[in-house]
């Protein structure tokens, strides 16, 4: 297979995965008699999930026809977005329920997706804050890496265990596999980038 039909397939893949739930979102019979407000609040909590797969796909520079360096200056355009996108989630809620927001934020919520979502929203703003300070801060770059991938690490899981008990417009199945494979985007960037491998170089200097 030429590398011109394994970029398409991949590629094609990929806006499957992304799009695919969001389709599917939008024809859910949870839909029916909802605000406007609140629709585009979830669909915002949506498309972060969706961006959430694209993060470490730039990161480690797998997408193809991106170089390494381009990818992660997407990847930072990216994240933007889904800071972007979580605060419109959250604001969007907040505009339909206040209670419920401030019950979330609180950590006070009935609800134990609503803890998961929080957790992952201030983990979110932490690595965005990080990277948007890491020059003043003159943070070197392995101890860079570390908590910006330990941050991400806690944005994926919380994210995919808020939306995995959450019983909302996204199909069951679409929403499963769109969350398995942000873990496994996760998971295969972080081993091929050894973001870990500080702790093990700072463990042997103590």
């Amino acid at each position: 297979m030429s590398w011109s039909v394994r970029a398409v397939l991949g590629w094609s893949a990929l806006a499957f995965a992304v799009v695919g739930p969001i389709a599917i979102a939008a024809t859910s019979e949870y839909l029916a008699y909802r605000s406007w407000i609140y629709i585009a609040a979830g669909f915002a909590g949506i498309a972060a999930m969706a961006l959430l797969l694209l993060q470490p796909l730039l990161a480690a520079g797998y997408l193809p026809g991106l170089s390494m360096r381009d990818g992660r200056k997407i990847h930072r355009w990216v994240g933007t977005t889904l800071v972007a996108a979580i605060i419109a989630h959250v604001a969007g809620l907040w505009l339909t329920s206040p209670p419920d927001v401030i019950d979330a934020l609180l950590f006070d919520s009935p609800t134990p997706f609503s803890a998961w979502g929080v957790v992952a929203m201030w983990a979110l703003f932490a690595a965005a804050s990080l990277a948007l300070l890491r020059r003043k801060l003159r943070i070197s770059p392995p101890i860079w890496r570390f908590a910006h991938t330990a941050l991400a690490t806690v944005v994926v899981v919380g994210s995919v265990v808020h939306a995995v008990l959450i019983e909302g417009p996204m199909g069951t199945v679409s929403k499963f596999v769109l969350c398995i494979l942000v873990l496994a985007a996760l998971g295969k960037a972080l081993t091929d980038l050894r973001s870990w491998a500080v702790l093990r170089r700072m463990g042997s200097r103590l």
